[in-house]
């Protein structure tokens, strides 16, 4: 069966082929990234505007690429009273439109990166600048930078998405 992933981004492409291997292992599973637009701001600010970007990648890389699922992954913030937290949320579709989410866990994500979120940094930058390196995006990620990597960026898209697919788990139940 074909997976289609809304990025080309390999953390996020390898992460869906680790889940859809782990809650299908009899299946064999073909699994293509393709750059499609999230339609959302670079970097989403609350999880209503994650799920839509989320949501937009799954269905126009679905529609692309003729798969079997689509499966979107959008990285976000969400401001909890004071304080905010980082989480990616995973909308995967089948192609008969039926519709799994899920989300990775929530991070609380520090006043200092946040300040330079707010100045117009997306926080993978953030990260890159405060930790001296280059495209942690494609790397461990916040999620890996500030859990010396006891929680990667594969690990935590792995488990949002594996989270999503329950709803193509059990059926029977939505």
């Amino acid at each position: 069966m074909k997976i289609a992933v809304g990025s080309k981004n390999p953390v996020k492409i390898s992460a869906v082929k680790l889940a859809f291997e782990k809650v299908f292992p009899h299946e064999s599973w073909v699994v293509e990234g393709i750059e499609v637009p999230s339609g959302v701001s670079d970097q989403p600010m609350s999880d209503i505007e994650s799920i839509k970007g989320a949501r937009a990648r799954a269905m126009q890389s679905r529609d692309a690429l003729h798969a079997d699922y689509g499966v979107g992954i959008e990285g976000g913030l969400q401001q909890i009273d004071s304080e905010w937290f980082d989480c990616g949320w995973i909308v995967i579709l089948d192609k008969n439109g039926i519709e799994g989410i899920g989300s990775s866990v929530r991070m609380h994500t520090p006043n200092k990166m946040i300040a330079m979120v707010k100045e117009g940094m997306e926080l993978g930058h953030v990260n890159d600048v405060l930790f001296g390196i280059e495209n942690s995006k494609h790397g461990d990620g916040h999620f890996g930078l500030m859990t010396h990597n006891a929680i990667t960026r594969t690990s935590g898209y792995t488990e949002g998405v594996i989270a999503a697919l329950a709803r193509f788990i059990r059926p029977e139940v939505y």
